[in-house]
């Protein structure tokens, strides 16, 4: 990580476009997911500037090797993706948060373009300026933009081959009948001669998956609390986070870790004139991860459309990074 303060500014401001207006309304959609009988918070509201530096911190936790894993398949088979890739693309990064991970392509790419596309759109402003200030030379289009239920873009997108990008398994989120809508809607982004690369965390021992998602220091527990903050300031609500705790562990069933947060007691949370009481133990789902297969990645991404389909694994096989032509 470079220290901000020390960066010179960047020589040209990158370009940011605003698309989040066009998404769902996240009161509408947040009251109708609190409502359900089995209630839930989507994901997605993860990702406020806080759970955006939680998560950041989470990526170094001795428990969570899924960052550390991913980084080190990409590096060992780089010289072949980027064979296959060719350079002077345009490098899209699906869920960018701070870039570092696309940033390291940059060398290997040399993409004509760098978009970068997030939810969190103060924190990818920031991050943009930082990425801009360390290279120059790149041309840096940030788009804020729920890409989870569509990827939008637009004309500034310049023209050139393009790679998309989406790391860090965050595939996982999707229940398998999203994951397959999702990567057709990729396919379709990704043009004629456009490739992805894609990461995904694959089935393992479910000791190391639970304590992957419900580490010792209480990083993830915080992480998943903090979407209790993010839904009050989006829908008025008055969750109070002392009223919760971080419940997580892997369904092997249906091949997926499950993130709740869970009552302490009984208590009525209350927003724009409706509210909801939940029972002590009573759980709102934050978040699946859904674990794959080697072979069952390589049958989606065909399945989607995708050709040319590679599978780089390291050698426990607990991580793969997927390399597929458009």
């Amino acid at each position: 990580m470079f220290p901000d303060e020390v960066l010179a500014p960047p020589r040209t401001t990158p370009q940011f476009i605003d698309l989040l207006a066009a998404m769902v309304d996240p009161r509408v959609e947040l009251a109708e997911a609190l409502l359900e009988p089995h209630a839930s918070i989507p994901p997605k509201y993860f990702y406020d500037a806080v759970g955006s530096r939680l998560f950041e911190a989470i990526c170094e936790l001795p428990e969570y090797s899924l960052t550390r894993t991913e980084r080190a398949i990409v590096d060992a088979h780089v010289h072949e993706i980027a064979a296959r890739i060719g350079p002077g693309g345009v490098l899209i990064d699906l869920g960018a948060g701070n870039c570092e991970k696309a940033e390291r392509l940059f060398g290997w790419l040399a993409p004509t373009q760098y978009v970068a596309i997030d939810i969190a759109a103060d924190f990818l402003r920031d991050r943009l300026h930082v990425l801009a200030a360390r290279n120059p030379q790149h041309s840096i289009l940030g788009i804020a933009q729920d890409f989870t239920q569509t990827i939008e873009l637009p004309p500034e997108v310049g023209p050139g081959a393009r790679v998309l990008f989406y790391p860090g398994s965050s595939i996982g989120n999707f229940a398998p009948d999203a994951a397959f809508a999702f990567l057709q809607r990729t396919r379709e982004a990704c043009g004629d001669d456009g490739h992805l690369l894609l990461g995904v965390d694959l089935v393992k021992d479910k000791r190391l998956l639970d304590l992957a998602y419900d580490d010792p220091l209480g990083v993830t527990a915080a992480f998943n609390l903090n979407v209790l903050r993010n839904v009050n300031a989006l829908l008025g609500s008055d969750f109070d986070v002392t009223d919760w705790r971080h419940v997580a562990f892997f369904n092997p069933e249906r091949s997926r870790v499950e993130m709740h947060v869970e009552a302490c007691r009984e208590v009525t949370v209350s927003w724009s004139g409706f509210h909801r009481t939940f029972a002590s133990g009573e759980r709102i789902h934050t978040e699946n991860s859904y674990k794959y297969t080697p072979e069952s990645l390589r049958r989606v991404l065909v399945q989607a459309g995708f050709t040319r389909v590679g599978i780089y694994t390291d050698d426990a096989r607990g991580f793969a990074v997927a390399l597929a032509a458009a």
